[in-house]
């Protein structure tokens, strides 16, 4: 628990502290780019259970994890260039990039069961961060409404993802 627990602190805070320290308001482009990147996250997270998660749950788990975070993308790409909006890269994608990629790595590392259960107690934390983010941050931030519509249904997507999650968890206990 400690360690989900830290996992959601570190990823929260890097989610919103770089956006918050500069003391501005997200822009829409900004706020496109966090939740695409936020997918993008996810979606390579999942492609790497699906390689080497051993257990069946775990192993469909991240094909669902996929698919649905494959499909929300490619929903904001079509919004964005309806819109003719260009994403805008920020301190807050950029951290977050930066973070999926140390924890990519060290996940990367194990083996087995330890794998299954450090990847789905981090999935887990990760919905619990960027649905908390989407509920405060970015959905608030939105100026476009079919902007802040997309992030309105990707959070109802997000928070069944964390139940499901939660749920894989409690049966590897």
């Amino acid at each position: 628990m400690f360690v989900r627990l830290s996992i959601a602190v570190a990823a929260l805070s890097v989610l919103t502290g770089a956006a918050l320290a500069q003391g501005a308001k997200l822009t829409d482009p900004q706020i496109a780019h966090i939740a695409y990147t936020a997918g993008v996250i996810d979606i390579n997270a999942a492609k790497q259970a699906e390689t080497k998660a051993s257990n069946k749950d775990v192993k469909a788990f991240a094909k669902d994890m996929a698919r649905d975070h494959e499909a929300v993308n490619k929903q904001a790409l079509d919004l964005v260039k309806k819109l003719k909006v260009t994403p805008e890269d920020n301190d807050t994608s950029k951290a977050l990039s930066k973070q999926a990629a140390d924890k990519l790595a060290e996940l990367g590392k194990l083996k087995g069961s330890a794998y299954d259960k450090a990847y789905i107690d981090n999935e887990v934390a990760y919905h619990k961060t960027v649905n908390t983010a989407l509920e405060t941050q970015l959905i608030p931030s939105a100026s476009n409404p079919e902007l802040k519509s997309l992030l309105q249904t990707g959070l109802k997507i997000f928070q069944g993802h964390e139940q499901h999650a939660e749920h894989v968890a409690a049966g590897m206990k």
